[in-house]
């Protein structure tokens, strides 16, 4: 900013705060197992949503980057509703995840594994809003 006076001030507009993305590249390849909360469903249902779409999206980029890496997708629920319908659940939506990877975005589906968890292993109390959305995701584990 130059020109500055006792008569004027500057101003900053449309300025834009975010936090990065996880690096995907790094923690599937590097680590070993990425967790994804930007995969969608709708309540009870395994088809994908359209805003995942920038999330697998990543992730396809970086399994074609690594072409002989292989994957297990995993889904997980939150403990609403029934523990069985949950666990065939959250296979489904591991399945339907697989399928789009395979055929939105040309993953071989050789490549990948899939198998779900249900409400078995919660990494946060399902006691609040916030603990139940922490629990329903998909981790990607290269193998």
């Amino acid at each position: 900013f130059s020109g500055w006076s006792t008569h004027s001030t500057p101003y900053v507009t449309n300025l834009k705060i975010t936090t990065a993305a996880p690096d995907t590249r790094s923690k599937l390849i590097t680590e070993g197992k990425l967790v994804c909360y930007g995969i969608y469903f709708d309540v009870n249902k395994d088809v994908v949503k359209a805003e995942s779409f920038g999330t697998l999206n990543d992730i396809a980029k970086t399994l074609k980057e690594n072409p002989t890496v292989k994957i297990k997708i995993i889904g997980y629920t939150d403990s609403d509703g029934d523990d069985a319908k949950n666990l065939d659940l959250s296979k489904r939506r591991a399945a339907a995840v697989k399928n789009a990877l395979a055929t939105e975005f040309g993953i071989d589906g050789g490549r990948i594994q899939t198998d779900g968890k249900g409400e078995s292993e919660p990494i946060s109390p399902n006691t609040t809003t916030e603990g139940k959305a922490k629990n329903r995701r998909v981790e990607f584990i290269k193998i």
